[in-house]
């Protein structure tokens, strides 16, 4: 069954963090969008720097990313296919949110970090 991808908020209070949080969730996707940041990116550029995700969950959180006007994808008509993906304006909005995770993510990764290994 297909994950509903947005839906009507209600506009109580935290209806706009609701809506933000509605168009980032998805396990790679902040991390695909701080990429994103440094440059226009191909597919396996992407998939390097993401070495956990799987080809079909990349492919379609891209897709998702692209659909909500986040980045956007060129297509090269070129054998073998060129594809090339950019953030976007409203993207790139994200960006003092995005850089503040990682900011927080660095202070605190010890709390993550396996103890075990």
């Amino acid at each position: 069954m297909a994950k509903v991808r947005h839906s009507t908020f209600d506009c109580a209070p935290g209806c706009s963090v609701e809506a933000a949080i509605s168009l980032i969730d998805g396990k790679w996707k902040c991390v695909l969008l701080f990429h994103l940041l440094e440059g226009t990116r191909r597919f396996n550029e992407l998939k390097r720097h993401v070495p956990n995700v799987t080809q079909r969950t990349l492919t379609n959180q891209l897709r998702e990313l692209e659909a909500d006007g986040l980045i956007t994808r060129k297509v090269y008509p070129v054998v073998p296919p060129k594809v090339e993906y950019t953030i976007s304006d409203l993207g790139r909005s994200l960006s003092p949110i995005l850089k503040a995770l990682k900011q927080w993510g660095d202070a605190n990764m010890q709390l993550f970090s396996n103890p075990a290994a």
